[in-house]
């Protein structure tokens, strides 16, 4: 079986220990897609290996021995690519960063190499760890426009005033359809806006608590329908408890 040494990026989706002294680390790289780590962590403090690098969403280069067709890959190198400045000092960035780990650890489950998928990301994270304030809808734009890099972005070029959304068809309609996955007019308005914000301008979009979780629940609806397996997330209660 053949090994390649692969350096790359990488965005850290989820750990947790293994054995005494492993842990196994789930991470979105740049050049293979999603990847699997069993992870050796020496317990001296001179160890390359350190428990800080594998915390959620950690923007990390590594260097990797990638087996095909093999679950678990082995590190040799890592080292934080950009230290975060923002998120890990500020409750609230710390939360959505939590949710948003366990939301593509589920999304992009099998995701293959995607350049364009990773950018996304990845700038997305910066651009949260150094914003200062207005992000209070950052987690919804994020989840709605994830959508264009995996393959269900709605389709708003039929959207008028008073259209149901068409959950499974990723379309909006002037009729409701024959199943239940639809969202009605209100809330298909809601996402038709959603889908115009962007990070600069999504603090112009006024957005109550109620309004806010009112889209949360039918993203989630949605990516239940587009991705296989994709469960009800732990994290959820956290991030819908913000900016009562």
């Amino acid at each position: 079986m053949r090994t390649m040494l692969v350096k790359t990026k990488a965005i850290v989706l989820h750990s947790f220990k293994f054995g005494e002294s492993k842990m196994i680390v789930d991470m979105l790289t740049e050049a293979e897609g999603r990847l699997s780590f069993v992870v050796n962590m020496p317990r001296s403090s001179k160890s390359k290996m350190k428990k800080q690098f594998f915390q959620p969403l950690t923007l990390l280069e590594v260097e990797c021995d990638v087996r095909p067709n093999v679950q678990l890959q082995k590190l040799r190198e890592v080292r934080i690519s950009d230290p975060f400045a923002g998120i890990p000092f500020d409750a609230r960035k710390l939360s959505i960063a939590l949710f948003l780990a366990e939301f593509l650890y589920y999304s992009t489950r099998g995701e293959q190499h995607n350049e364009a998928l990773f950018a996304y990301i990845e700038n997305s994270i910066l651009w949260l760890d150094g914003c200062q304030s207005s992000y209070a809808n950052f987690h919804l734009v994020f989840m709605m426009r994830l959508t264009r890099f995996i393959g269900f972005y709605p389709n708003i070029d039929d959207y008028q005033e008073g259209s149901v959304f068409d959950m499974r068809a990723a379309a909006f309609s002037s009729s409701v359809p024959l199943h239940t996955d639809y969202v009605q007019a209100p809330d298909a308005a809601r996402i038709q806006t959603l889908m115009r914000m962007n990070y600069e301008t999504m603090h112009l979009f006024r957005m109550n608590h109620d309004e806010r979780n009112r889209i949360v629940d039918v993203l989630m609806t949605y990516y239940r329908l587009h991705v296989p397996n994709f469960p009800e997330l732990r994290s959820l209660d956290v991030v819908r408890d913000l900016w009562r």
